[in-house]
């Protein structure tokens, strides 16, 4: 899997300690960073590879992560990520939607639509954050629930800077499973439309997860993990017409949203 951002990033900074923070931390986090680009478990020596640390050096790090619970040892001896990461992760994501509700309060209001934010954890698309539209019509989205990428909008949107290969890994590891007679099965076409949100800057979820449902969605630039908003409405509303005026509102919260993260002050 391609490096994120943030392991990219430690890649191509100075010397970890040369800022004037803690080496050993510095060094820690960034073997955290790479154990997930690797899909979350990996060896001693793909570890020294990527990161350019020695084994010594590297083994007492993961002893000390291991001991602290954030790194656990598999019976094979890779390394796997552990279970403590979870509530880290879950209280991060709670925070992120908090922050983001603003902007989806914004969009609700230039829009009328609901607006949604999302993440990519692991496999999986899980709504963060919501704002509901002023109109009475529930959508299928709820804080909290996690689908498949391949029927949603924000998954597009989420993966369409993925090398097609991971796209395909991916795809295989959770089937392509049919919300509706809309939804994209085949892997290939998936693709293809992957390459049209390229294409376009936005993705578009018609009538895939829901039937009588559109969906809009754009990425979050820059942001620390992977985050797309949405906005979703009735097909009668979230029309070709709407789309034009939509789109460019989305563009301009997503650029927002992204500053107020890299800040990390709310909005």
């Amino acid at each position: 899997m391609p490096p994120s951002s943030a392991s990219t990033s430690a890649a191509q900074a100075k010397p970890a300690g040369a800022s004037g923070g803690v080496q050993s931390l510095e060094r820690a986090f960034d073997l955290l960073e790479r154990m997930a680009d690797a899909g979350g478990e990996v060896g001693l020596s793909e570890l020294s590879a990527s990161s350019g640390l020695p084994l010594p050096t590297i083994h007492r790090l993961m002893r000390t992560l291991v001991a602290c619970g954030y790194v656990r040892q598999q019976p094979n001896r890779r390394y796997a990520l552990g279970p403590r990461l979870i509530r880290l992760g879950e209280s991060a994501s709670r925070l992120l939607g908090t922050w983001a509700r603003p902007f989806l309060a914004r969009l609700v209001e230039e829009t009328g639509e609901t607006a949604n934010m999302a993440l990519l954890d692991g496999d999986e698309i899980v709504y963060v954050a919501q704002v509901p539209s002023r109109h009475a019509v529930r959508m299928f989205t709820e804080v909290g629930r996690r689908v498949l990428p391949h029927s949603t909008g924000v998954g597009k949107a989420l993966l369409a800077n993925h090398p097609p290969e991971e796209v395909r890994a991916l795809l295989g590891r959770t089937g392509m499973p049919a919300a509706t007679e809309k939804t994209i099965t085949d892997p290939e076409h998936f693709l293809d439309a992957l390459a049209d949100v390229r294409r376009l800057g936005y993705a578009v979820d018609d009538n895939e997860q829901e039937i009588g449902v559109r969906c809009l969605a754009v990425p979050v630039p820059n942001s620390p993990t992977s985050a797309a908003i949405s906005i979703s409405g009735p097909t009668g509303r979230v029309t070709e017409a709407a789309t034009d005026k939509i789109i460019p509102v989305l563009q301009e919260v997503a650029a927002e949203l992204s500053v107020a993260l890299a800040n990390q002050t709310p909005a």
